[in-house]
């Protein structure tokens, strides 16, 4: 039987069953809106709703946007804040019937780049990046995923780095991508001084537009884009469920 993957995110809520072998969707996926405001109950529906679309599963992997520790979400920055402490595993399962592993959501994305993507069969140390509405990070050792790691609050200039690196922050301040670039670089040197990975995945929506600015960065670490894009949530959250039914850690 198949693994369910659903990714939850700012603006909907998407899933589809996946291989986990091969890192494919089985079916096109469906998806609804994230429903406004995104309180508990209306995010278990939602969740609920895309479920129902699809038959023969036995376990269920959900990306959430903050941190989640032991199937409890820890922060609710871009969520509504009945979220916060809020026994996340635990309610999906019981609206679902089937067992269900709740992850962040760039932990989920940077766990199917590093499976089937950008990151496949390099080792050391290598983290994922998504640029969106704030910066979501994923940070892998050998191929083991260290969860929660929220890099994107790094302080940049005084200020939180997503607040001024974000691609939310380049529309909103309707930035040059010259400039836009030159802030991503300086909070990538911030990262590379701390940690020195030896690859950078940037994902995230702009990550489709990377010959825009990847040229105008320069760093020493490699830095390579995504290659799962939207799918990435969805297959990493299915993954990570099939790992937790072994008792294992998010290794790929």
């Amino acid at each position: 039987m198949a693994t369910l993957g659903i990714d939850i995110g700012g603006s909907g809520v998407k899933g589809a069953p996946v291989d986990t072998i091969g890192g494919d969707l089985l079916t096109e996926r469906f998806r609804v809106p994230t429903p406004q405001p995104s309180d508990v109950t209306s995010v278990v529906e939602a969740v609920a709703e895309v479920a129902a679309q699809f038959d023969d599963f036995d376990r269920v992997g959900i990306t959430f946007p903050g941190v989640v520790v032991d199937g409890v979400t820890r922060t609710a920055a871009n969520v509504d804040k009945s979220w916060l402490d809020a026994p996340a595993a635990e309610l999906f399962s019981q609206r679902l019937g089937k067992p269900v592993t709740v992850l962040n959501d760039a932990d989920a994305a940077g766990a199917a780049e590093v499976a089937f993507g950008a990151g496949h069969d390099q080792r050391g140390l290598i983290m994922m990046l998504t640029f969106g509405t704030g910066i979501g990070s994923a940070l892998f050792l050998d191929g083991v995923l260290i969860p929660n790691t929220e890099f994107g609050h790094l302080e940049l200039d005084g200020k939180d780095a997503e607040a001024r690196a974000s691609d939310r922050a380049r529309e909103a301040e309707d930035m040059s991508w010259e400039k836009w670039a030159g802030r991503v670089e300086d909070y990538l040197k911030h990262v590379e001084m701390l940690l020195s990975p030896r690859l950078f995945i940037i994902g995230g929506g702009v990550s489709k537009k990377s010959d825009k600015f990847f040229p105008l960065i320069d760093i020493r670490t490699p830095m390579v884009p995504a290659t799962l894009l939207n799918n990435a949530g969805i297959i990493g959250a299915a993954v990570a469920a099939e790992q937790a039914e072994t008792g294992s850690p998010v290794q790929v």
